[in-house]
């Protein structure tokens, strides 16, 4: 798949190379086009760095790996995402990474989509480390990616691409979902973070 990265943190780095080195096309995209080559320089594997309307061009997937906060300033660089699927990984959490801004009747990426109203808005990796992200990190390890959108399609693209890089995809439901899903994320930064865990945990639905 052509897929463009919005973003130069962890979460864009650790994508960028995983999706890469499983032989997707990836362009990383920054209001700095500089810090974004050079990012895509750094991890090599074919991937290409430059401006966010630039990124967002090229491909038909395009992740949004930024904070929440960001967003709004990002989609509108990004200009015209008709048709394109649009993947939010963001949980809309505090500085201080202990709460959720928003929740219970809406969800960041419900904001996302009226942001965006013409892309085809899934919700995904929210509940994943950037530590996890690399293959050999998850040897012998079933991890699962919740999925949720309101356009089959497009969830069902995700899914592939979640599964061609090594994850199980959960079918999450439609978008709203989002707002039981970013909480779990939440909640996973609070083991991570704060309740000793370290960045080497994700939640997982299981059938018993």
């Amino acid at each position: 798949m052509k897929v463009a990265i919005i973003g130069t943190g962890n979460m864009a780095s650790g994508l960028a190379n995983t999706l890469a080195g499983a032989k997707h096309e990836v362009t990383l995209g920054s209001r700095d086009p500089g810090k974004a080559s050079a990012l895509a320089e750094k991890i090599g594997l074919g991937v290409r760095g430059g401006g966010i309307t630039a990124a967002a061009k090229l491909a038909g997937v395009v992740i949004l790996a930024i904070p929440f906060g960001a967003a709004a300033d990002a989609l509108k660089e990004a200009g015209d995402l008709a048709g394109k699927v649009l993947v939010d990984i963001s949980n809309p959490i505090s500085a201080d990474y202990k709460s959720l801004l928003i929740g219970h009747t809406t969800s960041a990426a419900e904001k996302i989509q009226a942001l965006a109203p013409k892309a085809k808005v899934v919700k995904a990796f929210n509940t994943i480390f950037a530590q996890l992200l690399p293959a050999e990190a998850r040897q012998g390890k079933s991890l699962q990616v919740f999925v949720a959108s309101n356009d089959e399609a497009a969830k069902a693209e995700v899914s592939a691409l979640a599964q061609s890089i090594g994850f199980d995809a959960l079918d999450a439901g439609p978008l709203s979902n989002s707002r039981f899903i970013e909480p779990i994320g939440e909640m996973n930064i609070h083991f991570g973070y704060f309740l000793g865990k370290g960045t080497v945990v994700a939640p997982a639905w299981v059938a018993v």
